[in-house]
């Protein structure tokens, strides 16, 4: 896969010196935006420690992430605020309009990205394969899609 990988320290006390990477792929800018603009893979369910990883890679190339959004009910604890490195992102949750398996990030520059989140306990194959197809210019697929690719079939 070709994601953005950026190494750093973190923000915030009672947080690791140093973090993992985010497992992040994104389409390719020239190409219209789908349903989805790529896919993230978590490594846990605790948005407040994974987030700082992702906004790290979008503040230095996209633009500093102010806000998230996500559907209420897909992760365990939903706060109202994030601390990540350097700043704290604020985020809604919502119960209709934003696909469960999505997260929309938002930057200061007023531009938005909705990444498939591929389940932190998925297995390595079945990740590189829903991060594939999230990033692939010719899907059109939403993240409960993707998700529904996934199903054992019978």
């Amino acid at each position: 896969m070709n994601a953005p990988i950026v190494h750093r320290s973190s923000a915030g006390p009672g947080r690791p010196a140093t973090y993992p990477p985010a497992r992040l792929v994104l389409r390719p800018p020239t190409f219209p935006q789908g349903p989805v603009c790529g896919a993230w893979w978590p490594r846990t369910e605790d948005l407040a420690a994974e987030l700082a990883a992702l906004t790290d890679v979008f503040d230095a190339s996209h633009g500093l992430v102010t806000r998230i959004a996500s559907h209420r009910g897909s992760w365990p604890h939903e706060p109202r605020t994030l601390p990540v490195t350097g700043h704290t992102v604020t985020a809604s949750w919502y119960t209709s309009g934003l696909d469960p398996h999505t997260i929309r990030l938002f930057s200061c520059g007023a531009r938005r990205w909705d990444l498939f989140v591929v389940p932190p306990r998925s297995g390595a194959d079945a990740a590189a394969r829903l991060m594939t197809a999230a990033a692939d210019p010719a899907s059109h697929l939403t993240g409960t899609a993707l998700m529904a690719t996934e199903a054992p079939s019978g």
